[in-house]
């Protein structure tokens, strides 16, 4: 049977943790940073893991994590 393929495009926006779970960067960092506070900033520079909702989708797009 052939390898499975990884989408590339979710390779290089998602990673996984030791426990398997899907862990991505926040969204909303990139412009018209002067109207967020500092507070919001600092906490979107944190990453976060994908809902729980999504994981199984998140499995088929990375097939060997």
């Amino acid at each position: 049977m052939p390898k499975m393929k990884t989408k590339r495009g979710a390779a290089k926006r998602f990673r996984l943790t030791k426990k398997g779970k899907v862990k991505m960067k926040r969204s909303k960092l990139r412009h018209i940073l002067s109207s967020k506070t500092r507070k919001q900033k600092r906490r979107l520079r944190r990453a976060k893991l994908v809902a729980a909702s999504d994981m199984a989708r998140m499995k088929q797009l990375l097939p060997y994590g």
